[in-house]
């Protein structure tokens, strides 16, 4: 197994001033973070090194010898030397003072879908609402069709489509909902789908089953069925999957969304809600009180609501693309970060309100409209995400950690919020494996 050793190295959260770093990855973990004299070298000889985390100094020593992925590419070797008193077999990737971050945590996606609504954009276009596209049979109807039709297989062959386009983002952990088939045998298609493309995938996926998402207005008894028969369905074929739904004028009411997720929590399921998006049905008062993992949307929450939220610890996700797309309308979250929220952000990537699986877009946008910070920002889509996951090994760049990383193409954090539109990311490493370069080819792309 090749050693791999990042250079040169700039942390993504340190000062402007602070010094350039080499991070090491063993077995797929970071193991140490060295501080790098203004020469250049690794200080090996004897006594203690410098060692620091993005969070302050660690007093601790050990090697700079890392160990997992493979051997980077020949091309560029010029900057890959083997540094003086390394093994042969160490890869070095020489970071340039760029910045060097935790790899994307993408919380919430609609990634699993079959089908497009392009003809609902054009209606968008002429005028409609995204709620009355919605209630006449479109929005979350048009992809349910659609996904009704399509095999398991070919679910999980557009899943991995779009999860390499994510991949090649940055985004190397992907929560992914169910929610478009709306049917016993349909939701359990989906989640089928999102298992077998993490197998496949390089990445972590995370499913959510997302059983509310909508009503089919074709279906009598439709809320009654899900209750009775889905919820249980999946709780045997999938125990422990998080389940979610979609509480708003249109879709579930607030009394129909309390039902299914009270049921849910009684039969161990963790519970995530969409909630707030158009119109506030008074969904939070219930989620703070029943201790919810997250209550997502949030754009027409009051600021009692956004307060009680904040002042819980239940997760507010916010989802600044949607507004883009939809009515240019986003949650306060400098409201809610000043009250002490728990915030994260993500690319709700799905066919209808949020065509994208951007998270540099998505800092951009939450930089910009929910008036957060660009290092907000960054901790909303990285340690706050992966702790909404419940994925404590990684998100943050310590050693110990899960060395899933992202090296952008600039030496100052900011520039990621700062621009938009374009590609920031020079590299991406997963669990220690280069996966993608600039100007070259990686896996899962």
């Amino acid at each position: 197994m090749t050693d791999l050793l990042i250079r040169h190295a700039r942390l993504w959260d340190s000062a402007p001033d602070a010094p350039l770093v080499s991070i090491t990855i063993r077995d797929g973990s970071i193991e140490s973070i060295d501080v790098e004299p203004s020469d250049g070298a690794i200080s090996r000889a004897g006594g203690e090194s410098d060692k620091i985390c993005g969070t302050g100094a660690l007093p601790t020593s050990g090697s700079v010898a890392a160990s997992a992925g493979r051997r980077l590419p020949e091309a560029d070797t010029a900057r890959r030397a083997v540094p003086r008193g390394a093994a042969p077999s160490v890869a070095v990737f020489d970071a340039a003072g760029r910045v060097v971050m935790p790899a994307f945590v993408d919380c919430h996606t609609h990634a699993c879908w079959d089908g497009d609504r392009l003809d609902e954009w054009d209606r968008k276009q002429a005028g409609a609402s995204y709620l009355e596209i919605l209630e006449s049979g479109g929005g979350i109807m048009s992809s349910v069709r659609s996904v009704r039709k399509a095999s398991r297989e070919d679910l999980a062959e557009g899943l991995l489509a779009r999860l390499g386009v994510m991949l090649h983002e940055g985004t190397t952990t992907v929560e992914v909902k169910s929610g478009y088939g709306l049917s016993t045998g349909d939701e359990l298609k989906m989640l089928g789908a999102i298992a077998d493309a993490e197998s496949r995938w390089p990445g972590t996926l995370v499913a959510t089953a997302c059983i509310g998402h909508a009503k089919d207005p074709d279906r009598p008894h439709f809320v009654r069925t899900t209750i009775d028969e889905t919820l249980p369905a999946v709780h045997a074929e999938f125990p422990g999957v998080a389940i979610d739904a979609y509480c708003e004028r249109g879709a579930w009411s607030l009394e129909e969304t309390v039902e299914l997720l009270d049921r849910a929590l009684e039969l161990g399921h963790p519970v995530r809600v969409h909630a707030d998006q158009f119109n506030s049905l008074g969904v939070i008062p219930w989620a703070v009180r029943r201790e919810i993992l997250s209550v997502d949307h949030l754009e027409a929450s009051t600021p009692d609501e956004l307060r009680m939220l904040a002042e819980s610890e239940t997760f507010g996700v916010m989802l600044p693309c949607s507004g883009l797309h939809v009515d240019q309308r986003y949650a306060d979250g400098r409201s809610f970060l000043d009250h002490g929220g728990r915030l994260a952000i993500a690319s709700n990537c799905n066919p209808g309100s949020a065509p994208t699986s951007s998270i540099p877009l998505t800092v951009a946008l939450a930089n910009r409209f929910n008036r957060i910070t660009a290092h907000e920002a960054i901790l909303a889509c990285t340690a706050s995400a992966a702790a909404l996951l419940g994925l404590s090994d990684r998100g943050r760049i310590e050693p110990g950690l899960r060395a899933d990383l992202v090296v952008l193409r600039h030496s100052d954090a900011r520039m990621l919020a700062y621009e938009f539109g374009g590609d920031p990311v020079d590299c991406v490493v997963l669990g220690g494996e280069v996966v993608r370069e600039r100007n070259g080819r990686g896996r899962g792309s």
